[in-house]
């Protein structure tokens, strides 16, 4: 089985390219487009809004179409939207681009997790969920450095083509090995959001936003915040991207997704406030990035796990949900961020980084006890 989730790591390593190389290419969009660089961070933002409002539309709209066909319709969109975002002359056409190429972004991902875990077995499925979500944490460790260092040498817009091309690859790949397969699910919009009548669920969406919003208010803007070579930072957090996806994987199916959530935003709330003492020299920045990176991906699977769990009647809607919400989360960090560094500077964004990392960590606390977990959760399997 784990050969035929390789294709759907392979394009979501292509979204997770297209999504996080925008915070590399800042100085060269606002350039080529005449616009601030916290103008040139909305497109990121612009691409989460419309992620995560698409996403619940979208699923509901093609809910009885086969799981494979789905993900080739995702991914052409996704593709097409990158050529246009490439081809578009203005700063304002290259924003409606990004809503088209995250719209099929907002098609692949929660599907291509919804399969993973239906071609898994449950005593793997942290594992499976991991691997294809590697494709998002590969791509900070190479398409996002290699796509960063192309648009300053070449131009931002040999970026998108990149990116495009490595859609393509990741659809011959889905349309080669990933099989036919039908899950239940309901055409009605409404019902999509059936599963907030349980009060698990909104947790894991308001943990979800705040973990993404702590993490992307620093990244979107990681390039103010350091005065050294972004590009080898960029690497070194992708690098610790991939090292924490896969551990994390093996760690929630070892010790449960509580402690690998709890654990996780405790350690990344210090990294953040970290940031000043990692800009003093190279090498301090590379272990801080590394590490920081490492930490911030071992979350995502346990989180994943979590969702599966309190929705296993519906897991490629509790998935899109939290998809949803992890986009929202780049909205406000998009937002936020580019508000604190106009008005604070770089310290701004440092400090309300740390401070959303702070309250994602209380309100976890708060709300996922272990009495609940014993109660609706299966006990963690040994790796």
């Amino acid at each position: 089985m784990r050969s035929r989730l390789y294709p759907l790591a392979a394009g979501n390593f292509a979204i997770g390219t297209g999504t996080f190389v925008t915070a590399g290419l800042l100085a060269p969009i606002s350039a080529d487009l005449g616009v601030s660089r916290p103008a040139a961070g909305q497109l990121m933002t612009v691409f989460a809004l419309a992620y995560a409002v698409l996403s619940p539309v979208l699923a509901a709209l093609t809910a009885r179409m086969s799981r494979r066909t789905l993900l080739l319709l995702a991914m052409v969109v996704f593709v097409a939207g990158n050529v246009l975002t490439a081809l578009a002359p203005t700063y304002a056409l290259v924003l409606i681009t990004r809503v088209v190429a995250a719209a099929g972004a907002a098609m692949f991902t929660p599907t291509s997790s919804a399969v993973a875990n239906a071609l898994s077995a449950p005593e793997r499925r942290g594992r499976a969920l991991a691997l294809v979500m590697g494709g998002l944490s590969v791509s900070s460790a190479i398409g996002v450095p290699l796509g960063t260092w192309l648009g300053e040498a070449v131009s931002w817009r040999a970026t998108l083509w990149l990116v495009a091309g490595l859609g393509v690859l990741g659809l011959a790949g889905v349309a080669t090995l990933v099989p036919e397969l039908r899950l239940p699910a309901s055409g009605r919009l409404r019902e999509r959001f059936e599963p907030l009548r349980d009060r698990r669920v909104p947790a894991v969406m308001v943990t979800q936003l705040l973990l993404f919003a702590a993490g992307f208010t620093a990244y979107t803007y990681i390039g103010s915040l350091f005065d050294l070579p972004l590009a080898a930072l960029l690497w070194a957090w992708g690098l610790g991207g991939i090292v924490g996806n896969l551990l994390g994987g093996r760690l929630t199916d070892a010790y449960g997704p509580r402690s690998m959530i709890i654990g996780g935003l405790a350690m990344a709330v210090v990294f953040v406030a970290l940031i000043p003492v990692a800009n003093l020299a190279l090498p301090a920045a590379l272990v801080w990035g590394f590490l920081w990176g490492a930490i911030g991906w071992m979350i995502a699977p346990a989180q994943q796990f979590r969702t599966v769990t309190a929705v296993p009647g519906n897991v490629s809607i509790g998935l899109g949900l939290l998809s949803s919400a992890q986009y929202l989360g780049l909205v406000v960090a998009g937002l936020a961020g580019g508000a604190a560094l106009e008005t604070y500077g770089r310290t701004g964004v440092v400090v309300l980084s740390a401070g959303l990392g702070l309250v994602a960590l209380i309100f976890t606390l708060v709300t996922y006890r272990p009495a609940r977990i014993l109660a609706a959760e299966p006990a963690p399997a040994s790796s």
